[in-house]
This record gives structure tokens, C-alpha cells and sequence, in this order.
């Protein structure tokens, strides 16, 4: 199913047409909660390498992981249908890629404010929002220097925890982003640097608690662990 033919925005079809002139794109459909989604990512992202220049990976190390959908995101959002209540509140996502997690969320009764500090994954993000009919906010965010004066009852992230040098930056965002009594949940693909972080959260007073899921798409079964992390004195 199609869900850019079916509707006909024009905003959607602008973007489309733009989109479609910068890069080779696949449109993939998925059932996530029992409800019917359509994402738009790029096709090869390893072909965007060749678009950032030396001075650009010196300068932030920016790689194009934002340009997939990642099993971590398809686990975490299907745990946000099938596991949360996100009916009413209001939730922010941190590197949201193409926005696999952040569109679902919205779908399931969310105000969603999805994030990442790509420009380029924003207008993904805007274009899945629009073609899966939910609202969603887009900004940027460096998870380096949160400029949000905003808090949130809840935080998502998905496949963040790659690099050792953002495990702490990714705490102290975690710190700024939510509301007291407010949790984030982390969706990480078993990376060794998790424990690292883990143990950050747990030194900047964050319980944890984690879930053991797998995600299986035909081939090799991928191992996802999703930690939910809340100030232990906020219960």
C-alpha cells in the first residue's frame, strides 16, 4: 500500500518530488500495534558518504546513520504500541533518524516533538509524519549542548549509543529533556558501550530497568535490549 498516492497533500507531494531529486529512496510498509505504517528512507545510505566533505567529519563526525531504520527502532516502536500508555503525553525523541519511533508514538495518541541533529533526517521525519496522516514537531538537536528549555513526561531513542564520546553527553540530555517523575527508554542493539552508559545513568541516579527483545525480519535474528531509565527517587 501506497500511502503517498492515496494522499495527495500538497506539501507531501512537494516534498516528495524534492526528496526524490537528492536522493534513491525505498518506501517500506510495516503493521506496528496492529495499525498499518509507511516509512521513506533512503535506499543505500552508504552512498551519502561521499557528501560529507573532510571538513564535515573533522568538524562533528557526522556519519548518515540517521538515513536507516534501524531493527532498534522497529523493536522500540512496536514496544511504544503494544507496552506503553503515551495517550496525552508529551514525549520528545533524540536522534529519530527518519522518524520510525516518533511517528508511531504520535500514532498512538502522543504530542511528539522528534529530533536529530541531521537537517537532512528532518525533512524525513516531516515527510513520514505527513504521509502516516499523524502530527508530529521536528527540531534540531545536538545532544552536546541541549538548547530545548522544554521537559517531557517521556524520551525515546533508538541506536544512539555507538560512540563512546556521547554516552555522557547523552545522560546530561536526558537530565535537561525530561519532567521530574519522567522516563526515557533506550532502545540499543546490545552494543558493549552500553554497559558504559548504563553506568552513567546509574551514577547520575537513574533505576533501570531493561527489557529483552529480538527483532527478525527473515534472516539472523537481531538481539535488542530497551532500558527504561527514571531518577530512582522519582519511582
Amino acid at each position: 500500500m501506497n500511502l503517498r498516492h492515496e494522499t495527495p497533500i500538497p506539501e507531501l507531494e512537494g516534498l516528495y518530488h524534492e526528496l526524490s531529486g537528492e536522493y534513491d529512496l525505498s518506501e517500506t510498509p510495516y503493521c506496528i500495534g496492529g495499525k498499518a505504517f509507511s516509512f521513506l528512507s533512503v535506499l543505500d545510505s552508504y552512498a551519502l558518504l561521499d557528501r560529507i566533505s573532510p571538513e564535515e567529519f573533522v568538524r562533528d563526525e557526522q556519519m548518515p546513520y540517521w538515513a536507516e531504520i534501524w531493527p532498534a527502532a522497529i523493536i522500540l516502536s512496536a514496544f511504544i504500541a503494544d507496552e506503553l500508555s503515551v495517550t496525552g503525553k508529551r514525549v520528545v525523541e533524540i536522534g529519530a533518524g527518519v522518524g520510525m519511533v516518533s511517528v508511531t508514538a504520535a500514532a498512538c495518541g502522543a504530542a511528539v516533538f522528534a529530533t536529530d541533529y541531521s537537517m537532512e533526517a528532518l525533512r524525513f521525519i516531516r515527510y513520514n509524519a505527513l504521509m502516516n496522516k499523524v502530527p508530529v514537531d521536528t527540531g534540531r538537536l545536538d545532544w552536546r549542548s541541549v538548547q530545548c528549555a522544554e521537559r517531557f513526561d517521556m524520551l525515546f531513542a533508538a541506536d544512539v549509543l555507538y560512540e563512546r564520546v556521547n554516552l555522557l553527553p547523552i545522560v546530561t540530555a536526558i537530565d535537561k529533556l525530561l519532567e521530574p517523575g519522567g522516563a526515557a527508554y533506550i532502545a540499543d542493539p546490545r552494543r558493549r558501550l552500553a554497559g558504559q552508559f548504563l553506568e552513567l545513568a546509574g551514577e547520575n541516579g537513574y533505576a533501570i530497568t531493561s527489557y529483552s527483545k529480538s527483532y527478525t525480519d527473515g534472516k539472523m535474528p537481531v538481539g535488542v535490549n530497551i532500558y527504561r531509565l527514571s531518577k530512582a527517587n522519582d519511582g
